[in-house]
């Protein structure tokens, strides 16, 4: 990332938070923005504007996020003598955001700012709310022309950015229409996670790699996103989405591109972008034949959960008790240009799974003659590179070597970069990084609209395939299991296995965390 701190430390900011009193804002961009002015990445004036239809006071408002920061900040409890500084740039506004007297009142509010700090400052409207209100809030902000500055106005998106290829394009379209390109950030906070960034520095900034990063050296990818939590309070969202949608279109498409991009010829957001969606357009897309091939899904019953007893997906509030929705999917991709022609690259994620982790393996050919004797390889595995996102921050890569002794006997062992071990400071969270690029303007590590369409393109067989034919046999895992066995199968037909991480990382794991 470029050094941009002394940049922003002259651009006064607002941040209108639309939601403002929703769970995404208490939870992640509250203590975001207070972790931000703490490192003093924010400039000397600037301002947060929640809006929400709950009547609160500024003083409520202030009390509830700091209840938020308390319990999730990276940092702990704010101290008092910081707190104190911080929310007097916070304030509350009581807000419908179908009525237009809520833009009339944010133009307000905005143009005294602007009076007071005498400097036009830059407006962040961060669209915290059901991708419902997207079309509304957006017509609204360009109607009572409160991004007509190109340069110092943005407008993040969270996800779902659509619910299927025609709705992403018809919002698509409609933004096109109302904003410039570089105004428009589709947030995906897992891309601003440490780990997640430094796949592109592992890769293009170490030479020995790329000699084989290609199909003559690497026999397979594996994607995993694993979660031991159920779908909680947001069944009645899930209902809707499904495992798919929720986190294949987004998270695992885009670690995907990470591990699959050719190498860009610099380091501006329209080049990486560029490169990744170059692989989304390579990527093979299913016939309705081929879906039931590559694709598997489930849907998890009760179960038990570190000694607590857990309800099946179909009794979680909110959700059908005839539910058709998948809570778990995997998928086997194939990347057809010269690097990838061949190599499989299989994707799963899934609820109430045994393990809380997100990892990458990367798997490498076996030896193409094996000289040692078979007594000598009891443990003998490929070589692999194994990148944790979760719980765990680390890469590692996996050898074998001479196990001490008179005897050879060869057993793995891990080359490691581990983010604990090595860096004495905290990683901030991705919401930190994720904002402060929206401050300076560097889109590189938000989807563009092509990206989001690629992505939603490349799925829909599946979603179709999976919508007109009902699952007979939902649930079909338990819970605290690994999936259902048609995953294993979907790997097990290719000779190969699912990895996942020692159980003894499990316990990092943050309670409550929605990954």
């Amino acid at each position: 990332m470029p050094s941009i701190k002394t940049t922003i430390k002259a651009q006064p900011t607002i941040f209108v938070i639309f939601g403002g009193t929703g769970d995404l804002n208490w939870r992640k961009l509250a203590p975001a923005i207070y972790n931000l002015y703490l490192e003093n990445s924010l400039p000397e004036n600037f301002a947060i504007i929640g809006t929400g239809r709950t009547k609160l006071s500024d003083e409520e408002f202030r009390e509830k996020l700091l209840e938020g920061i308390n319990k999730f900040s990276r940092r702990g409890k704010a101290d008092k003598k910081d707190w104190a500084q911080f929310c007097h740039h916070v304030f509350y506004q009581i807000s419908d955001v179908q009525k237009e007297e809520t833009y009339t009142e944010l133009r307000g509010r905005i143009e005294k700012l602007a009076k007071d700090w005498k400097q036009e400052p830059q407006v962040i409207y961060y669209l915290a709310v059901s991708p419902n209100f997207f079309p509304v809030i957006a017509r609204n902000i360009a109607s009572h022309k409160l991004s007509e500055n190109v340069d110092n106005t943005r407008l993040v998106f969270e996800k779902p950015f659509g619910h299927d290829l025609e709705s992403s394009k018809a919002l698509n379209q409609l933004l096109g229409e109302l904003f410039d390109e570089k105004q428009i950030y589709r947030i995906d906070h897992y891309l601003g996670k440490e780990t997640v960034q430094n796949i592109m520095a592992f890769r293009f900034a170490n030479s020995l790699f790329e000699p084989l990063w290609n199909r003559n050296h690497i026999e397979h990818v594996q994607i995993s996103v694993t979660e031991q939590l159920g779908v909680g309070d947001r069944g009645g969202y899930y209902e809707g989405a499904g495992a798919l949608r929720d986190m294949v279109q987004n998270h695992l498409l885009q670690l995907l591109c990470l591990i699959a991009m050719e190498a860009p010829t610099n380091f501006g957001a329209e080049e990486v972008r560029n490169r990744k969606v170059d692989v989304l357009h390579a990527m093979r897309r299913f016939s309705k034949e081929e879906v039931r091939l590559n694709a598997v899904r489930g849907q998890y019953g009760q179960g038990w959960i570190e000694g607590k007893e857990v309800p099946g997906y179909r009794e979680e509030e909110g959700v059908d008790p005839d539910s058709n929705t998948e809570t778990f999917a995997a998928a086997k991709f194939f990347i057809d240009n010269w690097r990838w022609q061949g190599v499989p690259f299989y994707v799963r994620t899934g609820k109430r799974m045994h393990q809380t982790a997100s990892v990458i393996s990367i798997q490498f050919k076996d030896v193409p003659h094996f000289i040692f004797p078979p007594e000598t390889t009891e443990t003998w595995q490929q070589n692999r590179l194994v990148i944790s996102i979760q719980p765990e921050m680390s890469i590692r890569l996996q050898l074998q070597a001479k196990r001490p002794g008179l005897e050879m006997v060869l057993n793995t062992v891990d080359m490691v970069f581990d983010y604990k071990g090595t860096y004495a400071f905290e990683a901030p969270e991705a919401y930190e990084t994720l904002l402060l690029d929206t401050m300076v303007g560097d889109q590189t590590l938000f989807m563009r609209a092509d990206q989001v369409e690629a992505a939603w393109d490349l799925l829909m067989p599946i979603l179709n395939a999976w919508q007109a034919k009902k699952s007979l046999n939902f649930p079909n895992y338990s819970a605290d299991s690994w999936g259902p066995e048609v995953a294993e199968a979907l790997i097990a037909r290719d000779g190969f296995h699912w990895f996942s991480l020692p159980l003894s990382t499990k316990k990092y794991t943050k309670d409550g965390e929605h990954i």
